[in-house]
């Protein structure tokens, strides 16, 4: 008999069917027994009420296959549930359970190096499961997007032999007889491939940064969501395709993670634009309507973040708001300059919190080869990079967006880990 999944139940009312997943409860009443049957598609009802049937041997998250007939039910979950004809047992779990797993509330008193410590096992739970849907269907649309754009999809290389910012927060690693390292970003390799006459580029990978921290908002290795374009007039170019791309993306959850947004409380703002501030301009929100005083005159803390936001939110109607003109000593070496010291990067902040790092870039070799200069490293160290410069580079820009990040946000999560499936953070190398 072939498989029938939970989702596809209700269209095979009065048939004999076959279900397999796993017995997420067992409620007995009296001589009626209740099996709760979870699968990857979702939770349904069976009911036994043979007593030849004997479920006194089953253990919770056991997998089985149960046989059976659906009937409907008004008062079963989804209106229906399945008559049970005979169970099967796959695998028996072994007892005691890491902790319990079925509802939310059952997690709230559980540590989450405790949930991360059995992590394959902590996502048979619905809503920490779906944070992975949403997040698969993140990518996927980020994905799709960028093709109907016309950006070609590329796989670089995450060990490197130079910092694409200098040189700090690098893993090294040996190579052979070589020191290596493991990549801070694809941006050297973006703007590569933009030089090589691809023009439009995009990639999804991970990348490391060796920032000693433990926070709810870092993590050591992150999955990126990149992409550079050339023959830009500025970095309004980018920033614009990046509110189309989040729209489609934002769309693309909205249809179909209705459920996981659902079980996460989370209901995505429409997006049509999204205001931007100088950076002089959210250090003089700052002091005005909350006063507080920036101690880092070329960057935001992430308190600031926070204020921003709810600034951005009362006064525009916007969970997102884009920070523009930062000044050359808080961005990287490769950032066109704009006017005054300042420069052509910008961030997006997303409910209170940075998820988007970008910025037009130089394309003039000798004033790339100039700048790298007063941030202190030698070019000759870079020729691999500098050298499609050479060559009639167009002027392109780009950005970078921290998939746990967005799904953080998206789902209201207190912890980037919870948003990362097995993360690499200061104390963590497993699972």
């Amino acid at each position: 008999m072939n498989r029938t999944l939970v989702f596809d139940v209700k269209n095979h009312i009065g048939e004999n069917i076959m279900l397999q997943g796993w017995i997420c409860q067992i409620r007995p009443l009296g001589k009626i027994n209740f099996v709760i049957l979870r699968d990857r598609t979702g939770i349904v009802q069976t009911i036994v009420l043979n007593p030849k049937i004997d479920v006194s041997g089953l253990e919770r998250e056991s997998a089985v296959a149960i046989y059976g007939k659906p009937k409907t039910e008004k008062q079963a979950p989804g209106g229906f549930e399945v008559e049970v004809t005979g169970i099967e047992v796959i695998e028996k779990a072994q007892s005691p359970l890491p902790f319990e797993v079925n509802r939310a509330t059952e997690l709230t008193n559980v540590k989450i190096d405790t949930i991360l410590d059995h992590r394959p096992f902590s996502l048979r739970n619905q809503e920490l499961a779906g944070i992975f849907r949403v997040q698969a269907e993140i990518v996927r649309a980020f994905a799709d997007f960028m093709r109907s754009e016309g950006f070609l999809q590329m796989h670089t290389s995450k060990i490197i032999s130079a910092g694409t910012e200098g040189g700090t927060n690098l893993f090294s690693i040996q190579y052979f007889e070589q020191k290596a390292y493991l990549a801070q970003s694809p941006q050297f390799y973006k703007q590569m491939m933009v030089g090589a006459g691809y023009e439009r580029v995009f990639e999804v990978g991970f990348v490391y940064r060796a920032e000693d921290h433990a926070t709810s908002r870092h993590i050591n290795e992150y999955l990126s969501l990149d992409f550079e374009m050339g023959f830009i007039e500025s970095e309004q170019d980018v920033i614009n395709e990046e509110i189309r791309l989040l729209k489609y993306v934002f769309d693309s959850v909205r249809k179909n993670c209705a459920e996981e947004l659902k079980l996460h409380n989370s209901e995505l703002q429409e997006i049509n634009s999204i205001p931007q501030l100088r950076l002089s301009e959210a250090v003089k929100i700052l002091k005005e309507k909350f006063n507080k005083n920036m101690e880092v005159e070329n960057d935001l803390d992430p308190e600031s973040e926070r204020l921003i936001c709810e600034y951005s939110k009362k006064e525009f109607n916007s969970d997102f708001v884009y920070i523009t003109h930062y000044p050359a000593s808080g961005r990287p070496f490769y950032t066109m300059p704009a006017e005054e010291g300042l420069t052509k990067g910008f961030d997006l902040l997303y409910k209170g919190l940075e998820v988007t790092t970008g910025s037009q870039r130089i394309n003039n070799y000798q004033m790339l080869v100039d700048n790298m200069k007063k941030f202190g490293l030698k070019p000759e160290n870079f020729e691999f990079y500098l050298e499609i410069f050479r060559y009639g580079m167009p002027p392109h820009g780009g950005l970078a967006i921290g998939t746990e990040r967005l799904t953080q946000q998206i789902l209201n999560l207190k912890n980037i880990r919870e948003a990362s499936l097995f993360p690499r953070d200061r104390f963590r190398l497993t699972p």
